[in-house]
C-alpha cells in the first residue's frame, strides 16, 4: 500500500498556487507505491475528501469525490457487465463498447465509500453519441476535458478535440439549477454549491476523471488550478501497468 500523505488541509474555495503545489506533491507521494489503477483511484479520492476543508467552518469541502475511468465492456467482470446490461435495457452490448467505470469513491454517506455499493454509477455504458449527450454531465465532462465523444463511443483510441494538452477541467460554478447536474435532489439535499472535474487521457488512450461535489463555492480561478493536479495524477498513473486495473480481493 502507498504511504499516507503528511500534508495539511486546504480549502478549495481559495485553491491558491501554494495549495495546488502541495496537493500535487501529496498526490505523487501517495501514488508512488500503488500497484493498480483501482488502488490509486481510492487513494486519490480519500485524500481529497479528507484534506479539502472549509477554512471558516472546518467542514469538509466535498460531500462526495469520485474517480472514473473508461473500460471496454469485454474487459469487465461479470458483476460490472450485469450492472451495465441493466442500464442498457434492450440495447445489446458488444466487447469494444466503452463503459465509464467507477474505480474510487469517498463521501459523507456510508454507501458512497464503496464502488460495489453504488446503485446507479458503477459502470455507465456509452453505447452511442446520442446516449452520451442524453447524460449532460457526462457529455460536458468529456468535451470540457477536450476529448471527442465520437471517438470514445466508437471504441477507437479517444482523440483530442483540439491540439492542446491531454488533460483539463470541467467546472460547474453554480450547481443548483444547472442543467448539467440533473440530480438536483442530490444537489439540494447535500448542499452542493459547485462541481469540479479534472482528468484526461492515459497512456492506453482511456479516459480518467476525478469529480468533486463541493459544498463550498469554487470560483473559475480555483477550478482552473486543478489542471495541474490532473497532470500530476496522469503522470503517476503512466507508471502503472494498465492491464492491472483491479485490486485483488
Amino acid at each position: 500500500m502507498a504511504d499516507s500523505p503528511s500534508f495539511g488541509r486546504m480549502d478549495i474555495a481559495d485553491f491558491s498556487v501554494g495549495a495546488m503545489l502541495r496537493v500535487g506533491i501529496a498526490v505523487r507521494r501517495i501514488l508512488r507505491n500503488a500497484e493498480t489503477i483501482e488502488e490509486s483511484a481510492n487513494l486519490i479520492v480519500r485524500y481529497l475528501y479528507e484534506h479539502c476543508v472549509d477554512s471558516t467552518t472546518g467542514e469538509r469541502n466535498c460531500a462526495l469525490v469520485r474517480f472514473y475511468k473508461t473500460h471496454r465492456y469485454g474487459s469487465l467482470d461479470g458483476d460490472l457487465k450485469e450492472f451495465a446490461d441493466n442500464l442498457l435495457g434492450e440495447t445489446p452490448a458488444w466487447p469494444d463498447m466503452r463503459c465509464l467505470v467507477l474505480l474510487g469513491t469517498a463521501g459523507d454517506e456510508q454507501e458512497w465509500n464503496s464502488r460495489q455499493a453504488s446503485q446507479s454509477h458503477r459502470a455507465i455504458p456509452l453505447p452511442a453519441v446520442s446516449a452520451v449527450r442524453a447524460a449532460p454531465m457526462i457529455a460536458h465532462l468529456i468535451e470540457d476535458l477536450g476529448i471527442d465523444i465520437d471517438s470514445v463511443v466508437s471504441g477507437a483510441t479517444p482523440t483530442r478535440r483540439t491540439n492542446a494538452r491531454t488533460y483539463d477541467v470541467f467546472h460547474v460554478e453554480h450547481a443548483s439549477g444547472s442543467p448539467l447536474i440533473p440530480a438536483q435532489d442530490f444537489v439540494a439535499r447535500h448542499r452542493i454549491a459547485s462541481v469540479v472535474g479534472f482528468g484526461g487521457l492515459l497512456r492506453s488512450g482511456e479516459l480518467y476523471a476525478v469529480i468533486l461535489f463541493s459544498r463550498t463555492p469554487v470560483a473559475p480561478s480555483s477550478a482552473a488550478r486543478f489542471r495541474t493536479i490532473a497532470l500530476d495524477i496522469r503522470s503517476s498513473l503512466f507508471l502503472l501497468d494498465e492491464s492491472k486495473t483491479w485490486m485483488t480481493t
